[in-house]
Parts: structure tokens; sequence; C-alpha cells
């Protein structure tokens, strides 16, 4: 995931992708506790209006976007009723410019699902430190991803806590992006389960969104957390991880651990398993990343193992989590496939949420899309992107079929 010096003068400036989400407010948190060490340069949101500008206010950006142009004018008239002279920019193209700015090294690429791929592109082809948040630019071009992460010098470093706990327990030379003999056989995945790992089958096509958002341990948006209700989240981490870490599919493992203490293990050829473990905050990854190779706070509470008492341990079962076997099918099919997968869920789950389509139909609609969208070689982003508006237009023209 290549090297960097450390030796660049302190604060340094840092672009929050996706501020206003869990991943960029806890961001801005750790950020908040290091003011010697970095300064925000730029926040931005889809639409989150009155959240931005509230941050904008304690935060004191240069720039906040909106990819929402429309509310560009509330924005900037909030602003200037707060006294914060931040400069409001809008649309998907000052996005990606800020994403690419000079005078912030390091970004967190934290916007959900496809439309954070192009503005984590654009900091890579930078040259900069990236915090990838945003699993979908790997799921959907993840050897183009890497490829322009090797060509232009630029530091990858994980943030879904599974690829950050990988990252933890691999050798420095791994970290640092050599090495060739890694002595690596298997990595296991942790899950939680989501909120229905042991509720009754037949019960699943009745749940609400709610039901659905509420997960067990962690804090997540709601497009997250129905995708960590279906397996799916790990389903797209299981590619990422491909493309992060080398490995083929039949060497990475989901592994439910209801207690999210474990976040995953690594094991080894002479039988060793390393494990990171910690309390499910997604502070810890962030700090982790943002201080690298050093060890900086991240205002998350001691583990205390002995008050959890016991870790428990399961194979995921796919008549539950049918989600998570597509995602395995996509892997191993290649090319634009996981591109495929991935919007049909985005246009699934945003459905579900909508109250349009059940639970269970998530799964049969992602299941139709890839089965009838053409998987292509992924050879450039416009090929990407391509399969991504074919998947969304199919996934659409099916969803009548669904609707309640």
């Amino acid at each position: 995931m290549h090297s960097e010096s450390n030796a660049g003068l302190y604060p340094q400036g840092v672009t929050v992708l996706g501020a206003t989400g869990s991943i960029g407010l806890s961001t801005l948190d750790v950020l908040a506790r290091h003011p010697d060490r970095y300064r925000v340069f730029a926040l931005t949101a889809h639409r989150s209006i009155e959240l931005l500008a509230e941050l904008c206010q304690r935060h004191s950006p240069r720039y906040a976007v909106l990819a929402d142009v429309q509310g560009v004018g509330e924005l900037r008239t909030r602003l200037a009723a707060l006294g914060c002279s931040t400069q409001v920019l809008g649309g998907a193209q000052a996005m990606i410019d800020v994403a690419a700015a000079a005078e912030a090294p390091v970004v967190m690429a934290a916007v959900v699902g496809a439309a954070g791929l192009l503005p984590a592109l654009a900091a890579v082809r930078a040259g900069k430190r990236v915090l990838l948040a945003n699993k979908e630019a790997l799921v959907m071009s993840g050897r183009l991803f890497m490829d322009a992460v090797r060509s232009h010098g630029a530091t990858l470093l994980p943030i879904d806590s599974e690829h950050n706990a990988i990252f933890q327990c691999l050798p420095p030379a791994m970290q640092a992006g050599s090495g060739v003999d890694r002595g690596i056989t298997r990595i296991l995945l942790t899950a939680s389960g989501g909120p229905f790992r042991d509720a009754p089958l037949d019960t699943l096509a009745n749940v609400t969104p709610d039901q659905a958002c509420a997960h067990p341990n962690w804090s997540m948006g709601r497009k997250i957390s129905v995708d960590s209700a279906t397996m799916m989240n790990k389903g797209l981490e299981l590619i990422e991880a491909h493309w992060l870490f080398g490995l083929a599919p039949a060497h990475i493992d989901v592994v439910i651990h209801p207690q999210s203490v474990i976040h995953s293990m690594v094991e080894y050829v002479d039988g060793s398993v390393l494990a990171q473990l910690g309390n499910p905050d997604m502070r810890t990854p962030i700090a982790h990343a943002l201080g690298w190779p050093q060890r900086i706070v991240s205002g998350v509470s001691p583990l205390e193992l002995c008050k959890i008492g016991r870790l428990d341990f399961s194979a995921p079962d796919f008549t539950r989590f049918p989600c998570l076997r597509l995602a395995y099918a996509a892997l191993e099919a290649g090319g634009t496939a996981p591109a495929v997968l991935n919007a049909a869920n985005e246009v699934a789950v945003e459905a579900f949420l909508q109250g349009r389509i059940r639970f269970t139909d998530i799964a049969s609609l992602n299941e139709y899309v890839l089965t009838h969208v053409n998987s292509q070689a992924a050879s450039d982003l416009e090929i990407v992107l391509a399969a991504d508006v074919r998947a969304r237009d199919e996934a659409k023209a099916r969803l009548h079929t669904l609707e309640r």
C-alpha cells in the first residue's frame, strides 16, 4: 500500500469527503483531539445543509462542498449568518477538485456508495494519503483503483474496521507495500450477523426498515445498516479485501462473531492466527490510519474483556444471507460483475427504505440483475461506469414486479 514520509510539517490539511455521515463525524471527532497535527481543509456532504453548516462553524474549513447544487445558496446564507468565512462550492466536480487539492495531503473518503468512486480516485491520482471508507470504490474498479495507487505513489489505508484490522495484523514490510512472500494462508472477516442473525427465516419478509437499521453493535447510516442486515456489506468487504490484500476468494472466509470485538483475523502458514480486538467504535481505525505508522489517541474507551466474558463464532448461512453468496459469485465472475451487483443493491436498498419492496426482495432483485447484465472486462473506468448505469436501469425496470 506504499510507504510515505512523516517528515512533513504539522498541522496537515485534511479533507473529509462525506463529513456529515457517521464516518465523517467520527473523523472530525478524532481530528479535533489533535489540533497540533491536523487542520480541516474541506468538508463535503450530499445535501445535509444544517449539519454541514454546524460543522463549518466548529472546524472552520476553507471549503464546504454540497454535491446537491440546489442547496448551495441556502448553505451560503446560513454560513454568512454564523459569521463563518468558509467558501461554499457545489456539484460533483467540486468534490473531485477538493479531493485533489494540494493543500490537503490527507483525504478521508467516506462518501457512501458509487458516488464516492471519482472523488476517491482523484485523491489517489494526486498521490495523497487516502483513508478509504468507501468500499464501493474497490468493489467497482478494484484493479484500476489499485493500479492508480501504485502508479501515483498514493498511500491507501483501509478504514472499514475489518480491513483495518487485517492491515494491523500484517507484517510491517507488507503494510508499507513490499514483501512478496507474505506467508498468509487465509483472511477471516468477522461479521456481527446483524439484527436478524437468529430471527426465524419466515419472518424476514415482513421486517421493517427501522428494524433492519437497528444494528446491535454499531452506529451507522441507514444504507450500510440495511447492508449489514442482509450481509451484503460483508460481501462488499469480501471483494474489497481481495483487492486490498491480493488473496483469492477461496482464501477469504467470513465468520459470524456477534460481539464485534475481534474485527478480523489473519492466518499464517505456521499456524499462527493474528487478530485485532477493540470496542466497536470507528474512531479506532480512523485514528490508526491518521497516525500510521505512529499511534494517536482516538477517544475510544478501553476494551474490558472480563466484562465481555465470551467470544462466539459460527459460519454464515447462505440461505439466511443470500447476498453474501451473490458477492462470492460476483467476485469469482470478475470484470464488471461486482460493479453490477453493487449498483443493483443500491437501487434495491433505497426501494426497501422507501417501503416499496420487502426485505427479502433485496436479494432477489440483486440476483436478477447480476444474472441479466453481462459482465465485461473492467479494462477502463468508462466501462465500469457504463456497467453501473446498465445495472441501475435493469434494477429499476425490475422493481415494478416486486413493488408492494
